[in-house]
């Protein structure tokens, strides 16, 4: 089986990802880069960075469809890369503030993008209704199932007798 990229939803879901991304990172106010002593870890700052990536995850994946959960990953890191560039080479550090280590950064973006992968997982499971199963076949009275092929038949012949 050849895998397939779908380009077109692959880049919209990666721009909403980053939209929902930059637009939840504005309305809570945390800079995850910027460390404030133990003020820095708030609850404001747990759903920055746990609860915000599992709803960019949930929109990528929605988005993308089936594969959305591997593609989740990428808007985090995208979002917090140009946030500490932003921080490091433009507005600077704020007055009683120190730029996170970058060992510490990575490991909250990293713990960001686990947290989208899993809304990726959710938004699949939201695309699809039950994950992995497929709907059963419902055959009434007067209809019956289509004419399976001949090879096809002859293959759950071979199956069951060597159940047996």
């Amino acid at each position: 089986m050849r895998f397939r990229v779908r380009w077109y939803s692959f880049w919209m879901a990666i721009l909403v990802g980053c939209l929902v991304n930059v637009l939840g990172d504005w309305a809570l106010g945390v800079r995850i880069e910027l460390f404030w002593g133990l003020d820095t870890f708030n609850f404001f700052w747990f759903l920055q960075l746990f609860i915000l990536p599992v709803l960019v995850g949930i929109s990528v994946s929605y988005i993308y469809g089936l594969g959305g959960k591997w593609i989740a990953i990428f808007p985090p890191l995208i979002v917090r890369f140009a946030a500490y560039y932003q921080t490091v080479e433009y507005s600077g550090v704020p007055q009683g503030a120190a730029l996170m280590p970058l060992g510490w950064w990575g490991f909250f973006v990293i713990l960001a993008m686990e947290a989208a992968m899993i809304g990726g997982v959710f938004g699949e499971i939201m695309n699809k209704r039950v994950y992995g199963w497929k709907k059963p076949v419902h055959v009434s009275d007067n209809e019956t199932l289509p004419e399976i092929s001949a090879d096809r038949a002859k293959s759950d012949e071979k199956v069951a007798t060597r159940a047996e």
